[in-house]
């Protein structure tokens, strides 16, 4: 009897079956050992100087007999010493051309039993499973995962740490706003903010990201919370209204404005100073410039409520106005258009040529247009206060107008919508389709948004001159629309229904009311509308006193 050596028990990873190593003699077969009641156990038999060993495991006949149990039992990863022959085998297999590979394996597949080809499946596939992303430059693996979805991003970033670390860099996450239209403007607002609404270990640029993706939910789905309301213009008629940053001014027939804050619902300032109503307004945050049936102009320091300059020259109401930088342009019933600089206060320069009230004008700094009750659109140069162009075509009274610089948009009492050209004059597309007044619009980016006494509102493409999209179903408007604005990816509209509706701009289709006044239908009205991307603000009231004049504000940058 030779000698034995008990040691440990083998690792998990080695298969526990029958296994016969060879010596320099040839193969020799070893029975395994069973010792009751102990795990299986690895022998070391010695014969002369050769070492032989055996695992010796506990098996049924049919178990050590079964092939793919056999097979099961091999691991790749922790592979034994082959005999001669198959050692043999493998260094001619090596010595081969690739050509010749191919063909050995292609028969040696042929040969194989399902088992085997069971187990060259699973090792072959891990041999592949590579995370290219974790060893890949930083730069490419960014860019590849630019292409996910930001919430796809968001799972991705669960996979391991260094998946994590890529699927939070400020970089990857900018370029995400940057496709998502985020501008420059949310940009410095981030900026501003970052310190006192983002923790440290937070990316500022997913933050804005999520941020929006979240308010813009909250404009299509979440529960409407209770609207904030401030009152202070008593029963009168709110005539304009404006909005910036966290304040918003009314304006008022009582002869007032009120400068408030849009959070706190706060009057911060009451500008009392006309003798008349207010008719209409502009602000930039800063400095507010009223128009009003006074026959004045008034500039206002917004934060401190003072009247810096009064401004004289209209011999009849100021019915509208448009501001550039410091300097504004205002029209009057008196036929005028006069051109103010803020700083001194001062009338730069008049511009006569049209023959009644001019009703509505837009201003960029390079070309003023205006729009008159004589049917006329003018186009004026704000430096030689000459008219550049007479634009006419319109029937009826022109009151409403749009001005992006390469395109002029005129809506008349007529039911048409005029698109011109800025630099030559020319009438390039005449929009039909309403049915009464085109008393407001908007247009950017080559999209017009219009709204229509007749109770609609349409979608244009102006470049085509075509009708994108009718607002209309069981959902529309009831009656004429008072005022609309339109953002990024919502179309916002106010009736003398007394409703304020959410659409779909993309698609036209309804979203939802997010006003809806019980006196709506009774007089109740809402007049006036003006939004930015987390806040909207309404003046509403009534004409007969069933409804309380006032504002309401709804804030949709609120977690759900």
């Amino acid at each position: 009897m030779e000698d034995m050596d008990t040691l440990s028990p083998p690792s998990p990873l080695i298969a526990l079956r029958p296994k016969v190593y060879c010596d320099e003699s040839g193969i020799e077969l070893l029975e395994p050992v069973t010792i009751p009641g102990r795990n299986p156990l690895l022998h070391r038999k010695r014969t002369g100087s050769v070492v032989k060993e055996v695992v010796c495991h506990k098996k049924t006949r049919s178990e050590s007999n079964s092939p793919m149990s056999l097979i099961s039992e091999l691991d790749m990863s922790s592979p034994r010493q082959p005999s001669v022959e198959v050692e043999a085998w493998i260094c001619q297999f090596t010595d081969f051309s690739f050509e010749d590979k191919t063909r050995a394996l292609s028969h040696l597949i042929q040969k194989c039993e399902t088992g085997h080809l069971k187990f060259l499946k699973d090792n072959i596939e891990r041999q592949f499973q590579r995370d290219f992303i974790s060893l890949l430059p930083k730069e490419v693996s960014l860019l590849i995962l630019s292409f996910l979805e930001p919430r796809d991003m968001v799972v991705a970033s669960q996979t391991c740490r260094k998946w994590h670390l890529l699927c939070e860099d400020s970089i990857l996450w900018r370029e995400k706003c940057y496709q998502d239209n985020i501008t420059e403007e949310d940009v410095k607002v981030l900026r501003k903010t970052f310190k006192r609404n983002v923790s440290e270990s937070e990316n500022p640029w997913k933050h804005l990201f999520l941020t929006k993706r979240r308010v813009e939910y909250n404009w299509r789905h979440s529960d409407l919370k209770p609207a904030k309301i401030l009152r202070g213009h008593d029963e009168h008629v709110v005539t304009c209204l404006q909005f910036h940053g966290n304040k918003i001014v009314s304006g008022s027939d009582d002869s007032t404005l009120k400068v408030w804050h849009a959070s706190s619902g706060q009057c911060l300032q009451t500008l009392v100073g006309h003798t008349g109503g207010v008719w209409c307004s502009e602000f930039d945050g800063e400095v507010v410039v009223s128009g009003s049936t006074d026959r004045t102009l008034r500039v206002w320091d917004a934060s401190l409520g003072r009247c810096v300059h009064v401004l004289q020259g209209h011999t009849s109401t100021v019915r509208c106005m448009a501001m550039h930088g410091k300097t504004v342009v205002s029209g009057s019933r008196d036929a005028n258009l006069r051109i103010w600089d803020l700083n001194s206060g001062t009338c730069s320069g008049v511009l006569s040529g049209h023959v009644a009230a001019v009703r509505c004008v837009q201003f960029d700094g390079r070309k003023v247009v205006s729009g008159a009750y004589d049917y006329l659109v003018k186009v004026w140069d704000p430096d030689t206060f000459a008219c550049l162009y007479t634009l006419q075509g319109h029937t009826n009274r022109v009151y409403s107008l749009q001005f992006d610089g390469k395109f002029i948009v005129s809506g008349s009492l007529d039911t048409y919508i005029r698109v011109w050209n800025a630099e030559s004059g020319e009438c390039v597309h005449t929009l039909a389709g309403h049915k009464s007044l085109t008393s407001g619009m908007e247009l950017r980016d080559n999209i017009l948004v219009s709204g229509n006494a007749d109770s609609t509102v349409r979608v244009w493409n102006i470049l085509r001159g075509q009708c994108d999209h009718k607002l209309e179903g069981p959902n529309c408007h009831e009656s004429a629309v008072t005022s609309l604005q339109f953002t990024e990816k919502f179309i916002i509209t106010s009736s003398d229904d007394g409703t304020v509706k959410l659409w779909d701009l993309r698609t036209g289709d309804f979203i939802r009311n997010l006003v809806q006044l019980s006196t709506g239908g009774n007089g109740g009205v809402v007049w006036r509308v003006k939004c930015t991307n987390k806040k909207l603000v309404c003046a509403v009231g009534s004409r007969n006193g069933v409804e309380d004049t006032k504002l309401l504000v709804l804030d949709f940058d609120i977690q759900s």
